[in-house]
């Protein structure tokens, strides 16, 4: 892993330190964030929801909050689909409840995967049809690339809206309402505050505009809803869809992370208990990413995830508590599934493709839903693309995961003449083809990734914010670092270098695969440490060592502790 750290001039430090009242660490981190003045270095370290853009310059939300705004005052019939990934749970949970304050029985529906298949689906609209047939139809994160779908709804005299994040590689279908930041937007190839933002959010953009029309139309219900009660939805969606933090998303992120702590959402509550989450020592998008998401999609790709849906819904705390459950059934057994595909899909790149830019893995007897998962491990170890597909009949169907520098979707663009459907963003995709394309695909593929990068792919880089001395890890560093979060996609953690530290003890290995360090700094103050997963490759002790390391609290024992995580370590230079 090759450590990269670029200086900074001490001059253009000292000034952001002074003018924004930090320390010079957080000064240059501020610096590295893209912000050259005190005053938009305070506007990132204090978000504020009053920063949040006028939701009508967005393209057609302002027909789409007064198709809405149609469907409460004449008690339409509305039907929802939403993907069946948090993104696409939070934003379906999102605008059933808030349709529902105005009186309306919004009927939702989550696509099978197993059944449907991604997205706006002939079979997902057909189940979703079965009570009858709506006024208007609402999909939300997809239907951006499903025009055939949208005009048979509409064939059907179905109003068509689709609230959705995705890139179009099709025509649009005629007379449906489409908010999609990317697609005949203007500002979609700026930098508007709400480019990055994805379907939850856009369905809060969508919320909101409703609430300003009909308050201006002094709805009485519109005045007793908080939109920012809603907001541990738009978190949820946000930090697990792995969109940039930043813009309108880091705000919406930081103030949901707050409500999230609350955790007033009897379903939220309920799964925060059985994932090991505890809101009063506070929630960061860790724990979405790895506790609170993972449960919510295990229903989705082992089951329904309309299970997930009524969860963040329901107001029945026994309910709540046996779905929790349930969908922690569900991830103990997504969990024990993707552990075995990870195995045979390190073997097989070991034995066999070790030598491609981009690597393309398939087993009959994987499961199609817990592929994705693999492809992000496996691309992380390997570090190059990676596409993992399952077994579905004659196809095969999964997904791929990149890393810095290399876009998916540019990639898939060039090498896509056997599949059947793909899509996704830069670092995630989604694929389906016959089997019997994929011995050409795997050769296409890893040839449209070498040519993308011009030969091979650089060794993975280590990204080091600052050096610092021990002396300054402490808890005013930690205070200010605090004031960073929340830390996701654009807004990575810092990564810290300490310079010639020596161990006095040897590493002590815990559970086989992990070893906890501790070392003194300059005045006799211990510094403790732990390293995950990296038994294997403990440092020596005695010898002088650059480590780099995240700072990071340690809850233990109604105790709050500085700790270290080791990111990586080597010899110091002579």
């Amino acid at each position: 892993m090759r450590w990269i750290h670029t200086p900074l001039p001490a001059a253009e430090v000292g000034v952001m330190s002074q003018e924004a009242g930090v320390s010079r660490v957080l000064a240059e981190l501020l610096l590295r964030a893209g912000l050259r003045t005190g005053a938009a270095a305070t506007e990132f370290l204090q978000p504020a929801l009053a920063a949040i853009n006028d939701p009508f310059l967005l393209r057609n939300l302002d027909a789409a909050a007064a198709r809405l705004r149609q469907a409460i005052a004449a008690r339409e019939s509305v039907v929802v689909l939403g993907d069946y990934d948090v993104d696409g749970v939070s934003s379906t949970a999102l605008l059933v409840s808030v349709l529902r304050r105005f009186g309306l029985e919004p009927r939702f529906v989550v696509p099978r995967r197993s059944e449907d298949g991604y997205g706006l689906s002939r079979s997902a609209i057909d189940r979703a049809l079965e009570a009858g047939r709506p006024h208007l139809f609402v999909a939300l994160d997809c239907g951006t690339n499903s025009k055939t779908e949208a005009d048979y709804l509409r064939g059907l005299g179905v109003d068509v809206m689709i609230v959705d994040h995705h890139r179009s590689k099709e025509e649009i279908a005629a007379g449906t309402l489409l908010i999609n930041p990317h697609v005949g937007d203007p500002e979609s190839e700026t930098d508007a505050a709400w480019r990055h933002l994805c379907t939850v959010g856009l369905v809060f953009k969508l919320c909101h505009g409703l609430l300003k029309q009909l308050r201006a139309e002094n709805h009485p219900v519109a005045f007793q809803i908080k939109l920012r009660d809603h907001l541990d939805l738009v978190a949820l969606g946000t930090v697990a869809d792995l969109v940039p933090l930043q813009g309108e998303n880091r705000i919406l992120a930081h103030h949901g992370l707050r409500i999230l702590r609350e955790a007033q959402r009897p379903g939220l509550r309920a799964l925060m208990d059985v994932a090991g989450v505890r809101p009063e020592q506070g929630i960061v998008p860790t724990d979405i990413s790895f506790r609170l998401g993972p449960r919510i999609n295990a229903s989705g790709r082992l089951a329904d995830a309309a299970l997930s849906v009524e969860l963040l819904l329901s107001d029945d705390a026994a309910f709540c508590g046996e779905t929790a459950r349930q969908l922690d059934a569900f991830n103990r057994e997504r969990q024990d599934i993707e552990r075995t595909i990870t195995e045979e899909a390190e073997r097989a790149i070991e034995t066999h493709y070790l030598g491609d830019a981009g690597v393309v893995l398939f087993a009959e007897n994987w499961h199609p839903g817990v592929v994705g998962i693999v492809a992000g491990r496996v691309t992380r170890k390997y570090h190059r693309p990676c596409v993992v597909l399952g077994n579905e009949g004659d196809m095969a169907k999964g997904s791929g995961r990149s890393v810095d520098g290399v876009n998916l979707v540019e990639v898939l663009g060039t090498c896509c003449e056997h599949l059947t459907s793909w899509g996704g963003h830069p670092m995630a995709v989604g694929i389906a083809l016959p089997k019997r394309h994929l011995d050409s695909f795997r050769a296409s593929f890893s040839a449209a990734v070498r040519a993308h990068v011009g030969g091979d792919i650089a060794a993975a880089r280590l990204d080091l914010a600052a050096w610092i001395e021990p002396e300054q890890i402490n808890e005013r560093l930690m205070d200010e670092l605090d004031s960073l979060h929340p830390f996701g996609q654009g807004n990575p953690e810092p990564i810290f270098g300490v310079r010639g530290v020596v161990l006095r003890s040897p590493p002590e290995v815990f559970k086989e695969q992990h070893f906890r360090f501790h070392f003194e700094d300059g005045h006799g103050r211990r510094l403790h440490g732990v390293a995950w997963k990296q038994a294997a490759n403990r440092p020596p002790r005695g010898l002088p060592i650059d480590l780099a390391v995240e700072l990071k609290w340690n809850h233990f024992n109604g105790r709050k502790l500085l700790q270290l995580g080791l990111v990586d370590w080597r010899h110091s230079a002579s």
